[in-house]
């Protein structure tokens, strides 16, 4: 059974009164198995965002149904998605969202005070959390001490603390540079590699694209491509 399954999912958006209602997504269907690595890219307004918050559950379709590990996600309340999304997904953003007053393990940790988790043990895995992302010296940083590249190693870190099945990363090298980037994607692939799990990232980038086994590509809230990567990164993937 795929990880991710959406059946003929549409999303329309409010408009003006007698303006046509636009369709920011229009009746796509496709499967991501559990461990796959995709990159979703497409042209500004092509609806790559309304289909990365419709997987996160942080948005509703309009028509169609969406099945996250075999759980019809359409039919869930509003606090039943949010537990959804502690307990299964991690999100990674172009703008880290850290708190900036709180330490990097605090920042981590946030998850977990919202399940519930005893403190000792929230800091516990958000230690373990930072060795894994190469941040084991900067437990007690602040964010706003710390480079963009560090922040967004602590946000991948947050988005791990829970042990999710998917990982959903909006242009999570938007902000970075070219060898910070390359960092980045570099724990990416390894997180693909050595612990199976789900990544599926938006990018307008062909570099970072390219680090994917899988592209789709969306057009006028349509897929176009939905196969291989066929890019050719100017950065090394190796």
């Amino acid at each position: 059974m795929p990880l991710i399954q959406l059946d003929r999912i549409s999303k329309q958006y409010p408009s003006a009164a007698e303006q046509p209602v636009p369709q920011a997504l229009n009746s796509v269907t496709l499967n991501i198995e559990q461990g796959e690595f995709v990159a979703i890219m497409g042209p500004s307004g092509s609806g790559k965002s309304t289909l990365m918050n419709l997987i996160g559950c942080l948005d509703t379709p309009s028509g169609g149904h969406y099945y996250l590990d075999g759980r019809d996600v359409t039919t869930l309340a509003p606090d039943e998605l949010a537990l959804v999304r502690n307990q299964t997904i991690g999100f990674v953003f172009q703008g880290f969202n850290l708190l900036k007053r709180i330490s990097a393990l605090d920042n981590v940790g946030l998850p977990l005070l919202y399940s519930n988790i005893p403190k000792s043990e929230r800091r516990s895995r958000a230690a373990a959390m930072l060795e894994l992302t190469g941040l084991g010296r900067y437990l007690h940083s602040l964010p706003n001490r710390m480079s963009g590249g560090q922040q967004q190693r602590v946000a991948i870190a947050r988005a791990l603390v829970n042990q999710p099945r998917l990982i959903l990363a909006d242009e999570p090298t938007g902000n970075l540079d070219t060898h910070t980037s390359r960092e980045i994607m570099e724990i990416f692939q390894t997180l693909h590699k050595e612990q199976g799990i789900t990544i599926v990232l938006v990018t307008h980038e062909n570099d970072i694209a390219a680090y994917a086994k899988r592209l789709i590509r969306i057009v006028d809230g349509a897929v176009v491509y939905d196969g291989k990567t066929n890019l050719s990164p100017r950065i090394n993937t190796n």
